[in-house]
């Protein structure tokens, strides 16, 4: 007897014997086909779609292929009137809200800003993220048609360890800047590689803890045309003995070398490093944070050594030259003051703004 006779015989004699399997496949079929579609939509994030075609083939260009001339990429004096692109990068540990409202006080035309942004994977990380995107959101919401629109916003999600303490007595302790340079530097890596893009001009590094800058910080500092050139990093505190509002100095990253340091580095383990700013390594480097002249021209340059990440701006040819943030101690340097040295290697100089004042948060 053939199984389609067996069936047919099955079904005059008890139909539930025939029914009941081919029931019971179906229903197992539906969920086994249907769970990728059910776990998208539990998804708590919500993606436009572009096309039904998976590869999208008509968003690609003619050939597949699509040519860039850096050759004509310019980073000049006059940035805003050639319309060259700024990309505004900022590690960001802690969201601070006086950072948000001052970078959006910036006059440089919002369309040609981008930003970045990268997230340590901590508690402190997963709150700065949330106030991030709230803020972002605000901003970007394309309904919300008369604000303007930053061309484009990257956040990533630092995928390396990070800074443990978010304090700043342990941020600054002198046994952890070994390790926390190390740290930042390979955040600021893995954002500058992920985010500069071809028609970028220019990167500014801006710290997430600088709450106070002039509105047209970044004509200001394009308009010197120097490949790399940092901001003097000050803060504003309340003066006890005073009893008055008063600034002082905060970044001492950015510095001239001196005989002194270079004889302390001729006597290092290669694997060692020299930090400013600290009694207990003198080199008696002259900081760029004591030259600040009340009455003095907020244009005077300074040519300097090393640099710290506060408030940089350096022409996007000096990275894409090979010019990064050291994780390792690169002449007994790290992270911005070893890019410093990296970039006085590649040829270029270094310059700062002893009287150009933004100013770093009081915590």
């Amino acid at each position: 007897m053939t199984l389609k006779h067996r069936i047919q015989r099955a079904m005059r004699t008890n139909p539930i014997k025939v029914v009941v399997p081919i029931v019971a496949l179906v229903i197992l079929a539906f969920y086994v086909f249907s769970s990728d579609t059910v776990s998208k939509s539990n998804s708590p994030y919500k993606y436009k779609k572009h096309s039904d075609d998976p590869y999208d083939f008509a968003r690609l260009p003619g050939d597949h292929i699509t040519h860039y001339d850096l050759n004509k990429l310019t980073a000049t004096s006059s940035a805003l009137s050639h319309k060259e692109k700024v990309l505004i990068l900022t590690p960001m540990a802690s969201f601070h809200q006086q950072y948000w409202d001052n970078l959006l006080r910036l006059s440089y035309p919002r369309e040609l800003i981008e930003l970045g942004f990268i997230v340590p994977r901590t508690s402190d990380g997963d709150e700065a993220l949330r106030n991030l995107e709230t803020a972002i959101k605000k901003v970007q919401n394309p309904k919300a048609k008369t604000i303007p629109k930053f061309a484009r916003v990257t956040v990533l999600r630092q995928d390396t360890d990070a800074v443990e303490s978010q304090l700043e007595k342990d941020r600054h302790a002198f046994k952890s800047q070994k390790k926390r340079r190390s740290q930042m530097a390979t955040a600021r890596n893995s954002l500058l590689f992920t985010t500069l893009g071809p028609f970028t001009s220019w990167v500014l590094w801006l710290d997430a803890d600088v709450v106070e800058t002039p509105v047209n910080l970044i004509q200001d500092m394009t308009g010197h045309n120097k490949a790399v050139l940092a901001a003097n990093c000050w803060q504003r505190f309340y003066d006890e003995e005073k009893k008055e509002d008063s600034i002082r100095p905060y970044d001492y990253n950015n510095w001239v070398e001196s005989d002194e340091g270079l004889r302390i580095a001729s006597q290092l383990d290669d694997d060692e490093i020299i930090v400013e700013g600290y009694s207990d390594l003198a080199t008696y480097r002259p900081l760029m944070a004591h030259f600040y002249d009340a009455e003095g021209d907020p244009n005077v340059e300074m040519q300097l050594d090393g640099v710290g990440g506060t408030c940089l701006m350096v022409k996007s040819q000096v990275h894409r030259d090979g010019a990064m943030f050291p994780n390792f101690p690169f002449y007994h340097l790290i992270e911005t003051e070893g890019f410093a040295k990296m970039a006085k290697r590649l040829g270029y100089d270094v310059f700062g703004l002893p009287n150009y004042l933004i100013f770093h948060i009081n915590e």
